[in-house]
């Protein structure tokens, strides 16, 4: 990568952090700030997908730690870096349809444990996190937008048994044949890349600023308790409404011991 870099007159370097981890979270922010290198566009990405229940080192349900807090304590303490005219890009995914925040439990502590409602919760997160990250910082002409890069097959799957992963792409495919659409297949690395390149560098900063996007275009609003295929579009309202937005900002603040 850092010969790719060179080769079209860039840098490639790198930061230990573990997103796991508020220490190594702040203490990567402390590094990034003495440097004091502007950032055009930060692309949230890090996260883990369907763990079994445990805890990160700060007690936090992991992926609700990982995938949130975690990026909620970097970005925001960073945010400074961004230049006028950046974006942050938090990577989210279709999963967010899962479940809202359940920010009345948010560790799991009454409530049953599912793998996959924990990472719906996380995901749902990033998308208002985006949401209320650009309410915040749009007037000094920084925006935020979150997107679901679509179905890519990498190391995020590791903790799901195979027979498991073949049931549900069987059963998104009898979905999508219902839906009379082609049978589903896994996009490479660039094809998942590109609604980040995309939301990040080429569309209209108002055209993306607070929305979710798939598939390199906006997505629309799809109801609650609509049915459908898991690589269909189309992101619950939930995940963009601003008082829900504000209410896990504060939330996240109370969790992670820090105001923003």
């Amino acid at each position: 990568m850092q010969k790719d870099a060179a080769a079209n007159g860039g840098g490639f370097g790198l930061v230990a952090l573990d997103l796991a981890s508020l220490q190594s979270v702040r203490a990567c922010a402390d590094e990034l700030l003495a440097r004091g290198e502007a950032f055009d566009v930060v692309i949230a990405n890090a996260g883990v997908m369907a763990t079994p229940f445990g805890h990160t080192v700060d007690g936090f349900e992991t992926q609700l730690g990982t995938n949130h807090l975690g990026h909620f304590v970097l970005v925001n303490r960073i945010a400074p870096l961004i230049r006028a005219g950046g974006r942050l890009i938090n990577l989210a995914s279709s999963g967010h349809r899962f479940s809202n925040v359940g920010l009345d439990d948010p560790n799991f502590q009454r409530t049953a444990y599912d793998p996959f409602v924990a990472y719906g919760r996380s995901k749902t997160a990033n998308i208002l996190f985006a949401v209320a990250f650009d309410q915040r910082h749009r007037a000094r002409g920084v925006r935020a937008a979150a997107v679901h890069p679509g179905g890519i097959h990498t190391e995020l799957g590791r903790h799901m048994d195979p027979a498991q992963l073949g049931k549900m792409i069987e059963q998104m495919n009898l979905q999508l044949a219902a839906e009379d659409k082609a049978p589903f297949q896994w996009k490479t690395a660039p094809q998942g890349a590109a609604t980040s390149v995309w939301a990040g560098f080429i569309a209209p900063a108002d055209e993306v600023g607070g929305r979710y996007c798939e598939n390199c275009h906006v997505s629309t609003i799809v109801p609650d308790d609509l049915v459908i295929s898991a690589i269909s579009e189309g992101v619950r309202g939930y995940a963009l409404d601003p008082q829900n937005a504000e209410a896990l900002w504060k939330k996240s603040e109370e969790l992670v011991g820090e105001s923003f």
